[in-house]
């Protein structure tokens, strides 16, 4: 019975989003108030409905409902109650319902704290989130159905995929598709804001926390993903560039630039079209993501699905709205007529840099993803694009923003003098080249990457705490530091999250210590300065699956530093296996041991890595979400909001409450 009101739910929330896209729009092009306003009610309903289903689906899990086709496929009795949750959106069918939800949430978000947006662009902006929620209801309800029931329900479940029942990647999801979906919101700011005809300093302030939101949540979920790959997959790696990985990092990528970009409009009332390309073409990456996981077109370790033809189906999304709002844009290019001027030396400038460097490294993570493909297609050649190839023409570009994002940052808008800023910063500078210097001095025989990453890492964090020390004026500095915005600390946090993870992966590259044996039971190993001893490997049972259990002792300087258990595990209802590495977490370095197969002369194959610096990657990513929540929080926001409000009223004199 509850997933037959789950599926009704979804069909009345698809046949309220049809109205939410249409009679809006046509308020707003009449003028027609009446029907402006009922954008706001259906909104809410939408979501209502769409989270009623959503929580339908949930409890067919909960509750091991097998009558479920979906239920069947994806979970299994025995399995632990936090992957029975995370079975919901662990699959194509369940996920693609957490999107419409999410695309609903945000549309319902919209309609209650968006009481300074003038009505018209109001009706306008959800309408056009609503065509988005009617695009995937269909997607859903004539291609991939959640509630297909069965005639003959099967005793217990096949399971979800082992590699997906952990917790890092139970949480993944969820926060990847807040910021994924949350850009379908800055999309239809741009795309109202184009059928209007205006974009203005309040559009900027509007869009902006928007943005920032989808950032945020993009932040953490990519942070979630690289960290459950270190982990769980059992290789080492914190970043395979995985078509998967890549499709999240693109518009991350794009976003970040948006936010930017944002900025200058708010300030100044430059680069207008700019910003509304940018808002069209991060929703649109996050569409071609949504894409490449699951029409199959590329494979990949965590994809949804491998169906050709529910992938035309989203195509013909990507197309229809990426394609329709690209056309609109050039229809409209002459209404983006930017009113603020600005120097070659400037903020807008250094925003500019930024935003040319983000571009054009996505597009570059764009290519080398979809290069094979069309290889493949129009040359008839296999070609593989791995990690030396985005390596090499990744980096130049995050060492170019790198090296800008101080300077920019503390350069006055419309006009500055360059020499004035490097002075200011010529004590950070030449700290960043001392520490870069010691580290080089320090190594023998090593990659000048750790060296380089610790002079750039240095640069920006300490250009950003520069950047906030004067801020604070003449006098009285350290009370009016903590006196400062939110917004200011907020960026501060930002930056320097970046530069911290731009210094740890440059330095668990250059200096992380790999070594694979065959070991044998009490005979002590060396792996760079620690002693490793296995003492045993034994058989132990999990709630759903099979293991082999490694102790492994391990020593530094001979005293006895922790015991290292890594694991293989084999899921009999899956039919999979997967490799469980065991890690000793510390604030300089990760000891991470993985135990493989059993070898003709007793011993075991045991490969160690010593990765220093490994946590503070996912440490600088949290750092950039935080910095990220503080310039959401800031009152600004509301205050600006408030102000306007008021000055429209009494501009139309209407009084003011």
């Amino acid at each position: 019975m509850i997933t037959e009101l789950g599926h009704f739910a979804l069909i009345l929330a698809f046949l309220i989003a049809i109205v939410q896209m249409v009679v809006p729009l046509m308020g707003a092009h009449k003028r027609w108030p009446g029907w402006m306003a009922l954008a706001e009610p259906a909104a809410q309903a939408q979501f209502a409905f769409t989270a009623i289903a959503f929580g339908a689906l949930m409890w067919a899990f909960i509750s091991s409902d097998f009558s479920l086709l979906l239920v069947v496929q994806n979970s299994h009795s025995a399995k632990p109650m936090l992957y029975k949750v995370a079975g919901t959106w662990g699959n194509h069918e369940g996920s693609m319902l957490l999107w419409v939800l999410i695309v609903a949430l945000f549309g319902a978000l919209a309609s209650v704290f968006g009481g300074g947006l003038p009505p018209t662009l109001k009706a306008r902006v959800l309408s056009v989130q609503a065509a988005i929620g009617v695009a995937f209801f269909s997607f859903i309800l004539f291609t991939s159905n959640p509630f297909l029931r069965l005639a003959v329900p099967p005793m217990d479940g096949e399971d979800l995929n082992p590699l997906l029942q952990d917790p890092g990647l139970a949480f993944h999801p969820p926060f990847l598709y807040l910021g994924y979906v949350g850009l379908s919101m800055t999309f239809s700011f741009a795309v109202a804001a184009l059928i209007e005809g205006r974009v203005d300093a309040a559009w900027g302030r509007w869009v902006r926390p928007w943005t920032l939101a989808a950032w945020i949540f993009l932040t953490i979920g990519i942070g979630l993903g690289s960290w459950w790959a270190y982990y769980e997959l059992g290789w080492g790696g914190f970043w395979f560039w995985d078509p998967v990985e890549n499709a999240s990092f693109m518009p991350w990528l794009l976003a970040a630039a948006l936010l930017h970009s944002a900025i200058v409009v708010e300030k100044r009332e430059a680069l207008k079209s700019w910003t509304i390309l940018l808002a069209i073409l991060a929703f649109g990456f996050s569409l071609i993501g949504t894409f490449i996981v699951r029409s199959g077109l590329l494979t990949s370790v965590h994809a949804f699905a491998n169906d050709p033809e529910r992938g035309v189906y989203i195509l013909i999304i990507l197309g229809f709205f990426t394609g329709g709002a690209l056309l609109l844009f050039a229809l409209r290019a002459q209404a983006m007529e930017a009113k603020g001027v600005f120097g070659l030396v400037s903020r807008e400038s250094g925003l500019v840099i930024n935003n040319v460097l983000l571009a054009v490294a996505c597009f570059v993570v764009f290519f080398g993803t979809l290069w094979p493909v069309v290889a493949e297609m129009a040359f008839d050649r296999k070609l593989s694009v791995g990690p030396p190839f985005f390596n090499l023409a990744f980096s130049p570009f995050m060492v170019g923003l790198g090296m800008v994002l101080p300077i920019g940052a503390m350069l006055p808008w419309k006009r500055g003098k360059l020499k004035r800023t490097l002075w200011q910063l010529r004590f950070v500078f030449g700290l960043a080249v001392a520490l870069g210097a010691l580290a080089f001095a320090i190594q023998s025989g090593r990659s000048a990457l750790g060296p380089i990453g610790l002079f750039l890492g240095a640069w920006v964090v300490m250009g950003a705490c520069t950047d906030l020390w004067m801020r604070t004026g003449k006098s009285n500095r350290v009370a009016r530091l903590f006196r400062l915005p939110r917004a200011d600390w907020g960026k501060a946090a930002a930056h320097s999250g970046l530069g911290i993870t731009i210094f740890a992966i440059a330095g668990l590259t250059a200096w992380e210590i790999d070594d694979i044996r065959v070991a044998e039971v009490n005979k002590p190993f060396d792996v760079g300065a620690y002693e490793l001893t296995l003492k045993g490997v034994g058989q132990e049972r999990g709630p759903n699956y099979f293991a082999t259990v490694a102790d492994i002792d391990v020593r530094h300087k001979g005293a006895f530093l922790t015991t290292l258990r890594p694991e293989k595990r084999d899921y009999p209802v899956a039919r999979m296996p997967t490799t469980e590495a065991a890690i000793d977490y510390r604030i300089t370095r990760d000891l991470y041991v993985v135990i493989g197969d059993q070898q003709s002369n007793g011993g075991w194959t045991v490969r160690t890595y010593v990765k220093p610096l490994a946590n503070w990657i996912w440490g600088g990513s949290l750092l950039m979400a935080f910095g990220g929540l503080l310039s959401l929080s800031d009152r600004r926001f509301r205050v600006a909001a408030g102000a306007r409000k008021t000055a429209e009223r009494s501009n139309t004199g209407v009084p003011a409450e």
